[in-house]
This record gives structure tokens, C-alpha cells and sequence, in this order.
């Protein structure tokens, strides 16, 4: 098998070579891609060093998966292109989340979904994977009425440029080029991506979007306010929720517990309870806070932390592409 990674000299690409260190995906042929000032870089990976090839290349060598990313723009170039050859792309961008032709996959939700025919399939967004992770089974055991988000997200999901900032301003040192208008060090900016006409920004309404697509729930209302914060080390979440129906606390907890890649952290009494710097290099998702929400009927208050590099990109798109090698939906050919 031959295994792409695009844009593997970026911060998420760097993670994904981690990622696959430690995983059991099967390869014969490692192809790293970046953009052209990084062709001919060498990579390693497991003890080996692969030289970066351009995008054509990668193309004209015909992987059986590729990961993408690098990016929004370049997926919706390049990811077509691929799959054309027969690749099948996991993209880590927002380029085809929302195109209902494609499918937006957490594997422990709804892999299932997945026929031969996906030849590009979307990587959802970092803060609402961890998100419906733990929603998934609580949607189903008792229906989801109505979520109201708060996110508190580490500057690395911005990027390398976002990185730099913070660690110039940390330094002391002058910024030319900031990714954010205002300062990060010691500082928490409600200003996730652009903002749109109603006031929200993007990154709030693709917790909206993105979760009743995964849920395939158009009727969940739902709201988000997303902040960026001088964290290194993943994304939290407080996470309100109202139910459809009644729920008992102790068979939530255990409903929880019980679901693949969701480890409970919730002994406040012993000051237990996820924080993102615990979090950190780990791929599950941390869950803890639980609580009843005794100011509306049916409602539960909980806290969510996970890697935002992890689980919430490079991790997940692995783990996407071992269902696909597991269930030999690699190099398939879709029925004429």
C-alpha cells in the first residue's frame, strides 16, 4: 500500500508522523508532500528518511490514501486530482465538510457510513470532534434537545504562524506578522477564523453545521462561542446540554465510560478532572465535570478536553484510514 501525507512539513503534518509511528496502519510505501520550497527535504519516519516529493509527483506515483493537510484551498485543487488516480483523500481541511456528496467521519460514529465509492472523505474540525464523540452515544440514548458550546481553544489550531506569535510575545519580542489582531500571550481572544454578518465566526457555526451533520440531527438547536486561549496542549470545552427525555446520572457516567476513546475524569473532590495540559500527545477524549443542570429540566453540564492535534486532526485521519484498510475498502474499485 501507498500512503500520502500532504503538507507534511506543517504543524498538523508533524503530528501525523507521530501518529503514524505508533499506529499498526500498513504501508509498503511512504510518499511525504508539501508545497515546492520543501521539495527535496528529507523526512523521517520509523527510522527511515523519505524525501519530499511536489504535488504532481505525488500524483503520477498513485497512492492508495492520501491525507491532506495543507489546507482549504489546495484540497479543493488537489484532492480531485488524487482521486481521479483512485486515491482516496482524508481531508483535514473545511474544504468538503459541509458538501453533502462527501462524507464528515468520526470512525467510532459513523465509519459505517463509508462505501467504495468515497473517493475524498472529510475530517471534521477539531473542536467538534471531541465534541460528538462524547454526544454521539448521549444523542442516542436520550436525544439531544439543545446545545449552548463554550470553547477554549489552543493557539496551535491556528497553525505555525500562530505559534510563532506566541512564542515571540512570550519572549518579549516584536511581531511583523501576527495571525491574530491582538495579542495571545496572557491573553483570551473570543475571535475563532473570520467573522460573519450575524456575529458569529466561522469556527462557532462549524460546531453548528458540523455536528448536526455527524448527528444527522438538523433539528438539535445549537449555539457556540469560540475563544482562543495561550495554551499549548489541546482544546476544552463546557458543554451544555438539554435532553428530550429523562436521564439517570449513574447510567450516563457508565454510557460514557462504556464508549470507545472517551476516558471519564470526574473526581472533583480529589481534583480530578481533564485539563489540555494532561491531554497533551494523548488521542483520547477527556471527559469530566458532570453534572446535573438543575435549571432546566433534563439538562447536563459537562467539560471536554482533547489534543486539538491529536484526536482533533491527525489521530482521527488515521484512524479513518485504518477502518478503511481493515474493512479492504482500499483500492476498491466502485461498482459502474
Amino acid at each position: 500500500m501507498k500512503l500520502a501525507v500532504v503538507g507534511v512539513t506543517g504543524l498538523v503534518g508533524s503530528v501525523l508522523l507521530e501518529v503514524l509511528e505508533e499506529t499498526q496502519l500498513p504501508y509498503d510505501t511512504f510518499i511525504p508532500v508539501a508545497s515546492p520550497r520543501s521539495v527535496g527535504k528529507e523526512i523521517l519516519l520509523n527510522g527511515k528518511k523519505h524525501t519530499v516529493v511536489g504535488m504532481e509527483k505525488a500524483i503520477e506515483m498513485k497512492p492508495d490514501i492520501a491525507i491532506f493537510s495543507a489546507g482549504g484551498s489546495t484540497s479543493k485543487e488537489y484532492a480531485p486530482r488524487f482521486a481521479e488516480v483512485g486515491t482516496i483523500v482524508i481531508d483535514n481541511s473545511s474544504a468538503w465538510r459541509m458538501d453533502p456528496t462527501k462524507k464528515l467521519v468520526v470512525p467510532e460514529i459513523n465509519a459505517s457510513l463509508l462505501t467504495e465509492t468515497d473517493k475524498i472523505i472529510a475530517n471534521p474540525n477539531c473542536s467538534t470532534i471531541q465534541m460528538v464523540a462524547t454526544m454521539a452515544p448521549l444523542h442516542k440514548k436520550y436525544g439531544i434537545k439543545r446545545l449552548v458550546i463554550s470553547t477554549y481553544q489552543s493557539y496551535t489550531g491556528t497553525g505555525v504562524k500562530a505559534v510563532d506569535q506566541y512564542e515571540k510575545e512570550k519572549e518579549g519580542q516584536s511581531v511583523e506578522s501576527p495571525a491574530y489582531p491582538h495579542p495571545i500571550f496572557e491573553n483570551c481572544l473570543p475571535h475563532c477564523d473570520v467573522f460573519y454578518d450575524n456575529g458569529y465566526t466561522r469556527e462557532e457555526l462549524k460546531l453548528v453545521h458540523e455536528t448536526r451533520k455527524i448527528l444527522n440531527d438538523d433539528n438539535i438547536a445549537i449555539t457556540a462561542t469560540a475563544v482562543r486561549v495561550p495554551v499549548n496542549g489541546g482544546h476544552s470545552e463546557s458543554v451544555n446540554v438539554e435532553f428530550k427525555s429523562a436521564y439517570n446520572i449513574d447510567e450516563l457516567r457508565t454510557l460514557l465510560s462504556d464508549t470507545e476513546g472517551i476516558v471519564i475524569q470526574d473526581e472533583p473532590s480529589k481534583n480530578v478532572y481533564p485539563m489540555p495540559l494532561m491531554a497533551k500527545n494523548k488521542n483520547e477524549v477527556f471527559v469530566g465535570r458532570i453534572r446535573r443542570d438543575e435549571s432546566i429540566e433534563n439538562g447536563l453540564n459537562l467539560w471536554i478536553v482533547a489534543d486539538n492535534l491529536r484526536k482533533g486532526a491527525a489521530t482521527n485521519a488515521v484512524q479513518i484510514a485504518e477502518y478503511l484498510v481493515k474493512n479492504k475498502m482500499v483500492g476498491a474499485v466502485p461498482s459502474l
